[in-house]
């Protein structure tokens, strides 16, 4: 999968640093592109208890089943962060346009409404005229 691949890189030195760069999901009115380091991948030591630990399987074979795991984790997080930015600022622009293609309804309805009432004016003036013309 993608972990192992980008694992594979890593170790044969092709790369120094892997960076992701995704849409972040703030809110459904604003994404940010981020970028962020999958590897390497940064280690705190922390303090520990005096007392021996005794893992099974070994630190190492565990650090080594759970890297790749770790990473598709968070390569599936960034594509779901991209998706959800993607959808929102498709619903954005959809909820504009509507929007949009409403107020340019009511302005077309008004100037047809005037344009008809100017029609029914001129229409109306010519048959007083054409009244008047025949009484006179």
């Amino acid at each position: 999968m993608i972990g192992r691949s980008v694992i594979d890189h890593f170790t044969s030195g092709k790369v120094d640093e892997i960076h992701v760069v995704y849409n972040y999901f703030v809110n459904m009115a604003q994404q940010e592109v981020r970028s962020e380091v999958l590897l390497p991948l940064v280690y705190e030591e922390q303090e520990s208890e005096s007392l021996d630990k005794l893992y099974e399987p070994s630190k190492k074979e565990l650090v080594h089943s759970l890297i790749p795991r770790h990473l598709n984790i968070q390569v599936w997080k960034y594509l779901l962060e991209s998706y959800a930015s993607e959808q929102a600022a498709r619903m954005m622009a959809m909820e504009n346009a509507t929007s949009n293609a409403g107020d340019m309804i009511k302005s077309l309805t008004l100037e047809f409404n005037k344009a008809r009432q100017a029609a029914i004016t001129t229409e109306m003036l010519e048959i007083v005229s054409g009244a008047e013309a025949l009484n006179d």
